[in-house]
């Protein structure tokens, strides 16, 4: 109506989720930021609704199986949680982070990543942003590999001697998960590459997580459109 303000939209609310039942422990959050459009609750709405539904049929049928053969069953677990990895007037980033449990002798966790174009509202990918993936791998692999290394030194105690194994030679980051991150919610300023379990070592080393800051080669393999979202080394 004319001549009527109306206040203001109350702000988006982080959205979580959890149920525990005889079959199965379930969690599903994301933050305020992914709240607040809707593109991105829909996408995530149905990605949750889905895996409930295959993890719940799967503890199900692990039940009744365990039943027969007259052993315990353990009741399985997904877990997934969302965070901001940067929030910049060009991009949202979003990093998750699912642990999955069938009753073995552990669980595993997995990485993923979404990037929101606030510019042009839609999803992309990190990929969609390089000029090339073979320009960026080059671009950014001296780096990452010396980083791993050290990392993987830390955990061991010892230096690494390359060999012809995953667990010593370096892997292809983009292979990897790949979360453009920020410190100060302007611009994109570092890369990070998540490793998960056994792609980089043994299990029991858990996750790498490899942060590479944006510099002048970073940047050149950006596609131009893009460029201004990123620091200017």
């Amino acid at each position: 109506m004319a001549g009527v303000s109306r206040p203001p939209s109350s702000p988006a609310a982080p959205f979580s989720q959890s149920d525990k039942t005889e079959f199965l422990e379930f969690a599903y959050a994301y933050p305020a930021e992914a709240a607040a459009i809707p593109a991105l609750v829909d996408k995530f709405r149905k990605a949750m609704e889905a895996g409930k539904a295959d993890a719940l049929k799967m503890a199900r049928e692990d039940s009744e199986s365990a039943k027969k053969a007259g052993y315990p069953f353990r009741p399985h677990s997904l877990e997934t949680e969302w965070t901001v990895a940067a929030d910049t007037p060009r991009f949202l980033s979003l990093r998750s982070q699912t642990y999955v449990y069938t009753g073995g002798a552990h669980g595993m966790t997995g990485y993923d990543t979404v990037l929101w174009d606030k510019e042009r509202q839609r999803e992309t990918s990190v990929k969609a942003l390089m000029t090339s993936p073979t320009a960026f791998a080059a671009a950014i692999r001296d780096r990452f590999c010396a980083e791993l290394d050290k990392q993987r030194a830390d955990k061991r105690g010892e230096p690494v001697v390359a060999g012809d194994d995953d667990f010593t030679k370096c892997i292809d980051p983009l292979d990897q998960v790949l979360v453009p991150a920020s410190k100060d919610s302007k611009l994109i300023d570092s890369m990070t590459v998540i490793i998960g379990p056994y792609s980089a070592g043994p299990y029991a080393e858990g996750t790498y997580e490899v942060t590479i800051p944006v510099d002048a080669a970073m940047r050149k393999a950006i596609k131009t459109e893009y460029q201004d979202a990123f620091l200017t080394p």
